[in-house]
């Protein structure tokens, strides 16, 4: 029994270590019916691009749980641009991922404290001009935009940003 319990504290320890990270992220797609790109291929618009944005709200939240607990990442989304292009073929819609068809992502955030003040903000225009020429394989449903969101939440909130 003590060797069991020897044991968990380690591990429980580790589990508490997790949970001091839990930062929230706020997102509110704006317009988006003017947005470039979010056009499914065969699936219904509407189910596509809500799909669409679950997927990237996910990964907000996903992203922000490296942030210090009480952090709240407010994004408002204002264009999103698809890497490729809905092109039609052969009796139906397809969507050509083509180095020419690059992602990108538009919008503003803000980073609060848990007394609601504004730690950091600013206005965000990504675009990764060589997506496709990555030595990874993509995999997943919005690789490179993904790629391109965490490429830019590393590179400006670093732990020494963010506390």
């Amino acid at each position: 029994m003590r060797i069991l319990t020897t044991a968990l504290i380690p591990l429980f320890l580790i589990v508490s270590a997790k949970t001091v990270l839990a930062g929230e992220a706020e997102i509110t797609w704006t317009d988006p019916d003017k947005y470039t790109d979010v056009r499914s291929g065969n699936e219904n618009r509407q189910r596509f691009k809500d799909r669409i944005f679950k997927g990237f709200e996910k990964h907000f939240a996903k992203l922000t749980e490296q942030l210090p607990e009480g952090k709240l990442l407010k994004v408002n989304v204002t264009n999103v641009d698809l890497a490729g292009d809905v092109r039609f073929s052969s009796m139906q819609d397809v969507r050509i991922v083509k180095d020419i068809y690059i992602p990108r992502f538009v919008f503003s955030y803000e980073l609060l404290d848990a007394d609601k003040t504004v730690a950091a903000s600013g206005d965000v225009d990504l675009k990764d001009m060589g997506f496709m020429t990555s030595s990874s394989r993509a995999s997943g449903e919005l690789y490179y935009e993904k790629r391109m969101l965490n490429k830019w939440f590393k590179n400006t909130f670093v732990a020494d940003k963010i506390d």
